[in-house]
């Protein structure tokens, strides 16, 4: 394992740095137990299109297309792939403040606000990935299902039975991948599975959207739930571009990180976002409102080619999970000095043990309730929101601090009070049309 070690924690103790801030407790930075500065640009960009492009993308046309409609989607898609672009990059170039690199999102916060913001910003940074993994869980189970009732159609297993294979597929996963830079291999693979479902399902909705007749293209629902929908949608719009782990993924990129992390997320926001904006509005052209919240439900098509694809985004999403499950992973190898050949069997075991209980849970809870469309929702409010949008444009006041000019400070204030009034709105809409379905449908549906 190679660690820069005066790189990363600037020329500090090789054990761990001590940030103060005035009166508050000290915060400990650990040594990271895993390999940072090793990706190239390009790399990196890669993985964050990974999260851009999965399976998720396989539900915006229900999810945000539908509430939303022709205008409200395109523009509202449109506008969050700028804004996230500028979020992004505002946290990128904060990697290096005060003359070090901070590789975690809570280091950074530490940093800057002292040990209370630590704490509650690594808590809704690992509540943000735990949320979106158990969506990832639920993707993979639904795919997973949709293959099988392909060719055998008796119903003997249910949505349940599939998140569980797919959650011990997460494991294994997890066992034979020790850290987020070992995803190299597995990223050629990953973007095969990708070009695999998204061609497939934009290939056979064109088909089906040629042949069918006028489709239905307004907003379903009462006035009232129609504004809950449109609340929760917003959230959506948001959660498509989530990563929440900026400085997790920058630890990785070679140096100059700040320029090559800007490099990556130009190549995310351009050529990485064009396969899923381009899904997501021809799946809406091709059936209208009745688009389902995971679009390879509504085509047609040969079996053989329909289950290419369902496999393809159920392999996709047990690899893109394992970036957004990284961080978990990487406190835990930390805390517990799991140190040397992947491969020793102490680390298997370890690996074995400890991922595995925490993908046993995220699994139990996803086959629990298993309201995919909602959790994009609710992550998006609870987690999404604060950590891409309000957090970095304040952290930015607070870290260049005289240097900004009033009206520099003016605008990144409007952009936390306009994406704090969004994220409580969507936060209760979230929890609003999640309580809902659970009225509807019982623990454990199958959906």
């Amino acid at each position: 394992m190679e660690n820069d070690h005066n790189d990363v924690y600037g020329g500090t103790s090789a054990h761990s740095r001590r940030e103060k801030k005035g009166d508050q407790a000290s915060v400990i930075i650990p040594e990271t137990a895993h390999e940072v500065s090793n990706d190239s640009w390009f790399q990196v960009g890669i993985v964050l299109s990974m999260g851009v492009n999965s399976a998720y993308a396989l539900g915006y046309s229900g999810t945000i297309m539908v509430p939303l409609g022709w205008i409200g989607g395109v523009v509202g898609l449109v506008l969050a792939t700028i804004v996230s672009l500028y979020a992004s990059a505002l946290m990128a170039k904060l990697h290096e403040v005060g003359g070090k690199r901070h590789i975690r999102y809570r280091d950074l916060a530490g940093f800057l606000y002292g040990r209370t913001a630590y704490l509650l910003i690594w808590a809704l940074q690992y509540a943000n990935l735990f949320l979106i993994n158990i969506g990832y869980v639920i993707m993979s189970g639904s795919a997973l299902k949709a293959f099988y009732i392909l060719f055998r159609n008796n119903h003997e297993l249910k949505l349940p039975h599939f998140i569980a294979i797919a959650g011990f597929a997460c494991i294994l996963f997890a066992i034979a991948t020790p850290h987020l830079s070992a995803l190299r291999v597995w990223l050629g693979f990953s973007s095969l599975f990708t070009l695999l479902y998204l061609t497939i399902a934009f290939v056979l909705s064109v088909e089906d959207g040629v042949k069918a007749p006028p489709r239905d293209y307004n907003i379903p629902g009462s006035r009232d739930n129609k504004i809950w929908a449109i609340i929760g949608a917003v959230g959506n719009l948001f959660f498509a571009f989530n990563t929440g782990m900026i400085p997790e993924i920058q630890a990785t990129i070679r140096q100059p990180v700040v320029g090559n992390m800007v490099k990556a997320l130009n190549f995310q926001f351009t050529v990485g976002v064009v396969p899923m904006h381009a899904v997501t509005y021809i799946g809406y052209w091709a059936y209208g409102s009745g688009v389902s919240s995971y679009l390879l439900n509504n085509v047609h098509g040969p079996a053989w080619l329909l289950g290419v694809a369902h496999l393809s985004a159920f392999f996709q999403a047990i690899i893109t999970l394992h970036i957004f499950a990284s961080p978990t992973y990487e406190y835990l190898d930390t805390k517990y000095g799991i140190q040397g050949s992947a491969l020793a069997p102490r680390n298997i075991v370890f690996r074995l043990i400890v991922r595995g209980s925490y993908l046993i849970m995220t699994t139990f809870l996803s086959a629990l309730l298993p309201f995919l469309g909602n959790f994009m929702s609710l992550t998006g409010a609870i987690s999404t929101i604060p950590l891409t949008f309000i957090l970095p444009n304040h952290m930015y006041i607070v870290a260049k601090k005289n240097k900004l000019s009033s009206l520099q400070k003016s605008w990144h204030w409007l952009n936390i009070v306009i994406f704090g009034c969004l994220s409580v709105a969507a936060f209760v809409a979230a929890l609003k049309l999640t309580v809902v379905q659970t009225q509807t449908y019982h623990v454990f549906a199958d959906l």
